[in-house]
């Protein structure tokens, strides 16, 4: 049984819904100057006019906001997970008073959610800081934290008695993984060059964690209501066999991956194994004298997560890789893959939330889940009915872990409430909205929403409080 109140949900992210990329004083993030390439994603040196940037325009949520939340509220959605462009407040990250029609804008966006009863959670920076301070060194820059600062008492003070749940950085986790670079840590924009060491990295990751803690504090003090969480990208490696040093191996991956910036945002210090593996890679992080104080200070009332599959490690380098959320890891011989390679593991789910509510003693949110798929329109409807397995199987294991397990899960909120744009690719094709939106890997298309066949199966999941999974 999940419990009244379960926040039951759906997720974006600015950067891959919003699109308007340059309306109403909005400046360029590092997203912004990501076109389309032949392998995914290119950094471009600025806006060039004849490359394609599919976020400029993404699923276009921008203009269609008001239709969007009309049909979560349609689906029944209690809660919806979004994100704040940091770019259209302060649109070049430095400036000392924020852009009023973007505070506008999202003013719009909760008032539109309260007046159908969904609570906004809302991430603060999710993987796209303004491009001029990634030019400035971006988070390996100490200085990026008081722009963060700026930044977040401009909106705490706006939407106080608007917002409740903050999440202070998106899968923070990933400012350790080369490519998150220049999304999570915003070193610099191209997230292949030599410089983005894992000293850089480490380091732009201490300035985040510094950052996330001064957030917490200055927003309780602007309302005692407020409530926040750092959200973790789940990267769960299991042994590949039983081998003593495979199960070494894997616990100290799940150390590094996850656990690492779980146990800095949670228990509010540095964990004592991080010191092995600063050794081993000779990282040296600079810290100021106030730190540790901040660290203690500022810890986070809850633990956000996505989850979207599991992953191998072992010491048996000819062991088939796979790849996924930002990750390669071993192929498991005992799961099934999506279209797109991705281990479906329901199971580690369970697993995953037992464990860390073990480790941390603090609820847990689900905020991304799903299954990436190319959907076909037929007939003007969507069929997806293996979107609908995933998420019956996942929810099945959440219900087990609350009901069985007793983990206090606040709330379930998969990935996506509509279709957006890949953050490694810049391509919709893979789809993971309730809603089909009407647009190509170029930006053509009605933009027309059609609700899936998950939509209709969600909105029962959520009126009959997950009794109904049929």
């Amino acid at each position: 049984m999940f419990p009244e109140g379960f926040l039951w949900g759906a997720s974006t992210a600015a950067n891959q819904v919003e699109g308007g990329w340059n309306e109403d004083g909005k400046g360029v993030s590092v997203i912004d100057v990501q076109a389309l390439g032949s392998h995914g994603r290119e950094v471009t040196d600025g806006i060039q006019p004849d490359r394609i940037y599919t976020s400029h325009k993404a699923t276009d949520f921008y203009h269609h906001y008001k239709e969007d939340i009309a049909l979560f509220a349609q689906m029944g959605l209690k809660a919806y997970r979004m994100s704040i462009a940091w770019t259209r407040i302060f649109p070049n990250g430095t400036e000392q008073t924020p852009n009023e029609a973007g505070l506008a804008f999202y003013d719009r966006v909760f008032d539109e959610l309260n007046k159908y009863g969904i609570e906004p959670v809302v991430t603060i920076s999710h993987y796209e800081p303004p491009y001029a301070l990634s030019n400035q060194g971006g988070w390996t820059n100490r200085e990026m934290i008081g722009q963060y600062l700026r930044y977040c008492k401009a909106i705490f003070q706006r939407y106080k008695g608007k917002v409740k749940y903050w999440l202070t950085f998106n899968e923070i986790n990933c400012a350790q993984v080369k490519f998150g670079v220049m999304t999570a840590a915003g070193v610099n924009c191209n997230f292949w060059d030599p410089i983005n060491t894992e000293q850089l990295r480490y380091q732009a990751l201490h300035h985040q964690f510094i950052a996330s803690a001064q957030a917490v504090m200055l927003g309780r003090g602007i309302d005692p209501e407020f409530r926040f969480g750092c959200m973790l990208a789940s990267m769960l490696n299991y042994p590949l066999t039983c081998h003593p040093d495979d199960v070494l191996l894997a616990q100290q991956t799940n150390q590094v991956k996850y656990l690492f910036c779980g146990d800095v945002m949670i228990r509010g210090r540095y964990p004592n194994y991080i010191g092995r593996w600063f050794r081993e890679q000779d990282i040296h992080i600079e810290t100021q004298p106030e730190d540790e104080a901040i660290l203690a200070q500022g810890k986070v009332d809850f633990c956000a997560l996505s989850y979207y599959m599991t992953y191998c490690t072992g010491h048996d380098r000819s062991a088939e890789k796979i790849s996924g959320n930002l990750l390669e890891g071993l192929k498991n011989p005992y799961l099934e893959t999506s279209e797109f390679g991705w281990q479906i593991d329901p199971v580690g789910l369970r697993y995953l939330l037992n464990d860390l509510y073990d480790r941390w003693q603090l609820p847990l949110m689900i905020v991304e889940n799903g299954l990436g798929a190319k959907d076909t329109v037929e007939d003007g409807k969507v069929h997806d009915a293996y979107r609908i397995a995933y998420l019956r199987e996942h929810i099945k294991a959440l219900e087990a872990t609350i009901s069985e397990d007793n983990v206090p899960v606040m709330g379930y909120m998969p990935w996506s409430a509509l279709d957006l744009i890949a953050l490694s690719t810049g391509n919709v094709e893979k789809r993971y909205g309730f809603i089909y939106v009407d647009v190509d890997n170029e930006g053509n298309g009605s933009y027309d929403r059609i609700p899936k066949d998950s939509f209709a199966w969600y909105k029962k999941v959520i009126a009959t409080n997950g009794k109904d999974m049929a």
